[in-house]
């Protein structure tokens, strides 16, 4: 009988290490430009910076750091790929590459050139590498973690409908363009490759009048990933509501004039940073709740 037996305290500790072996902590880093920075290893010898970016589906190197990597070559060009900034561009293509976070690797990785990505990365990867998989952005502890299983305590959550739409995620929030008004709906974007806060599209921003509405507070010009350059108009919004939460004089971005580029509004990274995040395997929820970020100013960026 006893060489069955199995003392309560290993049998314990195996179990919990069973239980978080379909479980993956990714530690990051969280710039000065609120993007989610990622260590990754390339072909098992390049170490690189990649930007976690919820809107995008690919990874991307910047010119400037392929120039020091020893493990990447370049098969092709590719035509014609069109960009946030609303042109084409001539990109080139390298087809075979490995790609390695902690304990997560793929193979076969196909990898395009640009020209920017998130201050301080070397380019960008996008929520495609862990499909069917929940994603848990925990910005207080600063992990993504990566497991097959919605975690069992969400009490403290918001719950919200996610809008999967074109492998880009999207939630309904509620912008107060007048104080005292009751708000306007819209989709957003989940984007943390963009810096800001919100960015709001071309056709709300017109319908809604909000160069004469808002406080204007700044222009500026953003580049995309290919150098093109959009300008904004930077105002404040007198609340943002998500869930049900509420920010109050948020800044927020548009561009005046119906120059038909910006065809969605989206979320940035600082509103996201804001909350921690979970999003389920189906891409059909996510939850939120604030962080210690909360109330923190808004960036400049």
């Amino acid at each position: 009988m006893l060489k069955y037996f199995i003392p309560f305290w290993l049998l314990a500790v195996s179990q919990m290490a069973f239980g978080q072996a379909n479980k993956t902590l990714i530690p990051f880093q969280l710039t000065s430009f609120n993007n989610i920075s990622v260590k990754a290893i390339l072909n098992e010898i390049d170490t690189v910076q990649l930007m976690f970016h919820t809107a995008a589906n690919a990874v991307t190197l910047t010119e400037a750091a392929t120039k020091n990597l020893k493990s990447l070559s370049f098969d092709k060009s590719i035509d014609g790929v069109e960009s946030w900034g609303g042109l084409s561009n001539n990109v080139r293509l390298s087809q075979h590459n490995t790609l390695k976070i902690e304990n997560l690797s793929w193979k076969e990785v196909k990898i395009t050139e640009n020209k920017h990505s998130g201050q301080f990365t070397d380019g960008k990867f996008g929520i495609d590498l862990f499909k069917d998989k929940v994603m848990q952005i925990d910005f207080d502890k600063k992990i993504i973690v990566i497991s097959d299983n919605l975690p069992k305590k969400l009490k403290k959550y918001s719950k919200l409908k996610l809008i999967y739409e074109n492998e880009m995620m999207f939630v309904a929030a509620n912008c107060e363009v007048e104080a005292g008004s009751n708000g306007v709906s819209n989709k957003f974007l989940l984007h943390s490759g963009y810096g800001g806060s919100i960015l709001l599209d071309d056709q709300f921003a017109n319908e809604h009048k909000l160069n004469e509405k808002l406080k204007i507070i700044d222009e500026k010009d953003l580049k995309d990933s290919y150098g093109n350059v959009l300008k904004t108009k930077k105002a404040i919004l007198p609340a943002f509501k998500i869930g049900d939460f509420v920010l109050s004089d948020i800044s927020v971005g548009f561009f005046p004039g119906a120059i038909g580029r910006q065809k969605m509004s989206s979320m940035g990274g600082d509103v996201l940073k804001r909350f921690n995040w979970i999003i389920d395997a189906k891409r059909e929820y996510i939850y939120l709740k604030p962080n210690k970020n909360f109330q923190m100013p808004y960036s400049k960026v």
